[in-house]
């Protein structure tokens, strides 16, 4: 797809008040290469998540807005095509944080791009780094940085965002996980030269090689989450057990109403 072409020309979905995008892998990159060919001073925002996000939104007005505000909604998740499909708006498939991550790298050893690295610890994007350099020896790291796990200061994250521009990055992932990485990216866009910032989630332990993730066929079947949770109990099980069924039903009943609406048109 050219990415000239309007965002109004991907299928989308609208989902408990969000809207979210259906490209595929290649014309989620696609689109990403004509904002990094601008470089026109604005700094695009993508955001890449599944049924956590829009719970969140669904939940919180002001978190939704910034869900709707973003250039780009990639369905990180397999919860958000079904929907759609239920809705009879289907989107063609999931685009993951990790799989546009690795895509990226891949297409940047040729193309030269340079990513810059937000969130997680030293130790992650230590192995990150490494990981990078191992994989993908043509692609540029621009810099990395580790922010502190606590709210910052707006002398802190002033310091950040000017060595993030200072790098000279053409794309800013941001793996503070959801909603963190979107509120983050929401707040600091105005300010950010970058012409790409992306939440990713746990795409950095990924990439890594620190979490092991799911194979395609686990994640299309609909059980990444049973993965993740036998692999990171600890952080995952509030989200999974208690959250997951409470979204289910809010989701097929909003579902529900946007098929019935457009029967009765």
């Amino acid at each position: 797809m050219p990415a000239t072409l309007p965002l109004e020309s991907l299928p989308a979905a609208t989902i408990l008040g969000a809207r979210v995008h259906g490209p595929s892998l290649d014309e989620a990159l696609a689109i990403l290469s004509g904002w990094m060919a601008r470089r026109d001073g604005r700094c695009r925002s993508v955001v890449a998540t599944g049924f956590h996000g829009l719970w969140v939104g669904h939940q919180d007005a002001e978190f939704r807005a910034m869900l709707n505000a973003a250039d780009l909604f990639c369905p990180d998740g397999i919860a958000p095509v079904w929907l759609s499909r239920l809705q009879g708006r289907p989107l063609p498939g999931r685009v993951t944080g990790g799989d546009l991550m690795a895509a990226f790298l891949r297409q940047a050893q040729a193309a030269g791009h340079r990513s810059f690295f937000y969130g997680d610890t030293e130790e992650t994007l230590a192995a990150l780094c490494r990981a990078v350099v191992a994989k993908f020896p043509g692609a540029s790291v621009a810099g990395t940085l580790s922010p502190p796990f606590r709210a910052l200061d707006e002398a802190e994250e002033t310091v950040h965002v000017e060595a993030i521009n200072a790098s000279g990055a053409d794309i800013l992932w941001v793996g503070l996980g959801c909603p963190k990485q979107e509120r983050w990216i929401a707040r600091n866009r105005h300010r950010l030269t970058v012409p790409v910032a992306i939440g990713v989630g746990a795409a950095f332990r990924f990439e890594a090689g620190l979490v092991k993730r799911a194979p395609s066929w686990v994640g299309e079947a609909g059980f990444e989450w049973l993965w993740r949770l036998a692999a990171e109990p600890k952080k995952m099980w509030r989200r999974d057990l208690t959250d997951g069924p409470r979204f289910v039903a809010a989701a097929l009943a909003d579902a529900w109403r946007a098929r019935s609406r457009m029967a009765g048109r």
